[in-house]
């Protein structure tokens, strides 16, 4: 084992290993780390439409895609029909994904909290043909957007026509929800975000060795 760490240190692997450890961190820390910081802000802040939408869609699908990619393209001296993709790296796309969705959620939940408004909204129509999405609207005829969702009050028991007391966002980037508690997810976020992080670092550091193992064999 002394010889190896001998023969490892100068040959000069192991000074590889920690930088190939420390650039993967990085990376996934920054793909784990915008995933959910965009999709919380998105609603938060609010940002316009437009740049909403390519917010949540960087972080629901760009970075967690980036995150499996790059490691893959890194592999610059394997031929393309050799290279394979370690197992470790399935995390980060799975957990980036649930990152941007959970990170997108817990934004609609800050935001109501610094500037959403409790009403009593009328349920105008119901569209029940999948997951439940009621329209509705203050009593006084302001319609509310974004519609509510099942999970925030839309459930299979309310009928147009129905009088709901819920919490929307005045300008209309935040779901309404008819939830009194809310929750931020915040132990499952950080679950995700470490998770994306030492998987995606394992991973790139697994497609690195094996780059280097081609040359070498």
């Amino acid at each position: 084992m002394a010889e190896r760490a001998v023969r490892t240190s100068r040959d000069g692997s192991g000074d590889q290993w920690r930088a190939d450890v420390v650039r993967w961190a990085v990376f996934n820390v920054v793909c784990a780390g915008g995933s959910l910081g965009l999709a919380w802000l998105a609603p938060v802040v609010p940002l316009w439409a437009p740049a909403r939408g390519a917010a949540v869609l960087l972080a629901v699908l760009v970075l967690p895609l980036a995150a499996v990619l790059v490691p893959v393209v890194s592999l610059r001296r394997v031929p393309r029909k050799q290279r394979k993709v370690a197992w470790q790296l399935v995390v980060p796309l799975a957990a980036g994904v649930a990152l941007g969705l959970f990170g997108n959620h817990a934004g609609d939940r800050a935001a109501l909290v610094e500037r959403g408004e409790w009403t009593a909204a009328v349920v105008v129509s119901k569209d029940d043909s999948g997951t439940n999405y009621c329209d509705v609207r203050t009593v006084g005829g302001r319609e509310i957007s974004p519609s509510l969702s099942e999970g925030d009050g839309c459930e299979d028991w309310v009928e147009a026509g129905d009088t709901l007391r819920v919490r929307y966002d005045a300008a209309g980037v935040a779901s309404p929800t008819s939830d009194r508690g809310g929750s931020s997810n915040a132990g499952l976020l950080a679950a995700l975000f470490l998770s994306a992080a030492a998987m995606g670092t394992w991973g790139g550091v697994r497609q690195n060795r094996w780059d280097r193992e081609y040359v070498s064999a």
